[in-house]
């Protein structure tokens, strides 16, 4: 005989937002039944932003012995032991795992469920022998790696986001199909890692972050050896005597090239085809569960948070997801989502951080819109350091209120929280110009972008003529 739960909240997903939901929800009382079918943390602990940040560090540490000459140090080839490396991932994984484990999760009081969830109808959920009739389900499912149907590929191995990290030997050439954020971190730290890399997309690389930023990018890979081929449509993927054959066209040329790994990075789909979601009459589209802006499905006591609502994809604005269904959910308060207040960001080497209105949306939506710059070469902590590629370009409206801001550079992802700040507090660059920064660092460049916003007031005819009075005062 099924047993029936009657929980407050019924939480379909163990990643990071419906493990955000689950603890602050059960540690102010409320009673939380949390259904997971795979492991415990999602996607970002097991596949995603912890192995790839720590293969990226790896990679970084490799091209550093490299690089040392600049620095009057021998260079060295490094050699990478890739059992180690293997084990160095799986190691930090499990450093954090504790964290998102069933025991933590069920000491805070959380009903833990191992087990494949389905909606029987809008207010009820079968899990295993398990029916759960809560007042709100919170789904959080996430997302995997989207496949495209490409003649071959099916029969043909390839790695994903979800596979990649289980290597334990040398890759000598990876071909990468897709340059967004996946493809493009991943193949610089395999390049750094000793291997032949070759990426191919149908469009630019990282279509969606600022293009100046990105062609930053895609300079310093191509100069690290990395072969970008753009406007490339595969038309065929096959397995020839142990390793891979890509073909595809460009340009109206047939092109091919073979490699010994391939990694699929085109993108990533909604984790919903198991739920039944019909059966609860909730609305979905082709990139996931369509949500308000209080993250509520068109089923009023059903939300979708993170992933599963489609893009833009980050482990950050899944918790800010959570943030507001718990606002909404338990506190019957009504926060909605504001994407401009979200970072975005890539890491790659140089990293890239953006945060509020891209420049065509500035445009759009003010007439005079002010673009601020500066360069990282004209910042003493980054010539000291070596990184003097990048650059800083804020961007605020006639009267000095920042409307975006776009980090390209060295620790860029570090220093955009500031103007995030900046953002939800309606600051303005004044209020920038007059910090106080310490030196030498990079968050200098900050002030230095600021402070361009007044250099159109030194050419002003009066004030001139005020400083020249000012001066005859003594």
């Amino acid at each position: 005989m099924s047993e029936l739960l009657r929980p407050d909240l019924c939480i379909i997903g163990g990643g990071s937002a419906g493990l955000t939901v689950a603890a602050a929800a059960a540690q102010f009382g409320v009673p939380v039944v949390l259904i997971e079918r795979g492991r415990m943390g999602g996607d970002c602990l097991n596949t995603g932003c912890v192995p790839s940040k720590t293969l990226l560090a790896t990679g970084k540490r490799a091209q550093a012995m490299r690089d040392a000459g600049r620095f009057g140090i021998e260079p060295v080839q490094p050699r990478i032991d890739f059992a180690a490396l293997h084990d160095r991932i799986h190691s930090v994984i499990a450093s954090i795992a504790p964290n998102d484990s069933v025991e933590r999760f069920t000491a805070l009081g959380v009903r833990v469920i191992q087990d494949e969830a389905r909606f029987v109808d809008k207010r009820t959920v079968q899990a295993g022998d398990i029916r759960i009739k809560a007042r709100r389900f919170i789904i959080a499912t996430g997302s995997s790696p989207a496949i495209p149907d490409i003649p071959g590929l099916s029969t043909t191995p390839y790695l994903t986001n979800d596979t990649i990290f289980e290597l334990t030997e040398p890759v000598s050439h990876l071909i990468v199909l897709g340059a967004g954020p996946i493809g493009m971190e991943l193949g610089q730290a395999y390049r750094r890692l000793g291997a032949q890399v070759t990426i191919l997309d149908r469009g630019r690389p990282l279509s969606r972050m600022d293009e100046e930023a990105a062609r930053l990018v895609r300079r310093r890979l191509e100069d690290e050896g990395i072969v970008i081929q753009t406007e490339a449509a595969v038309t065929k993927v096959e397995s020839v005597g142990g390793r891979v054959k890509i073909r595809f066209e460009k340009g109206g040329d047939a092109m091919e090239i073979e490699g010994s790994h391939l990694l699929v990075a085109t993108g990533r789909m909604a984790n919903i085809d198991s739920l039944d979601l019909a059966k609860a009459k909730i609305r979905t589209t082709d990139q996931g569960i369509r949500v308000n802006k209080r993250m509520k499905t068109r089923n009023g006591s059903v939300y979708a948070i993170g992933d599963v609502t489609g893009p833009p994809q980050f482990t950050h604005l899944a918790s800010h997801h959570a943030e507001i269904v718990l606002r909404n959910a338990v506190f019957r308060l009504r926060p909605s989502l504001d994407l401009t207040k979200v970072p975005r960001t890539l890491y790659t080497d140089p990293e890239i951080a953006e945060i509020g209105l891209t420049e065509a949306e500035a445009r759009k939506r003010h007439r005079d819109v002010r673009i601020l710059r500066w360069p990282y070469a004209d910042n003493d902590r980054a010539q000291a350091e070596g990184e003097t590629g990048g650059f800083i370009k804020i961007l605020t409206d006639k009267n000095g209120y920042i409307l975006g801001c776009v980090i390209a550079g060295a620790n860029a992802g570090d220093m955009i929280p500031m103007w995030s700040l900046a953002i939800a507090k309606s600051a303005t660059v004044g209020d920038i110009a007059g910090l106080v920064f310490p030196y030498p660092t990079l968050a200098e460049l900050a002030k230095r972008a600021a402070i361009t916003y007044y250099r159109p007031l030194l050419r002003k005819p009066y004030l001139q003529r005020l400083a020249a009075w000012l001066r005859k005062l003594g």
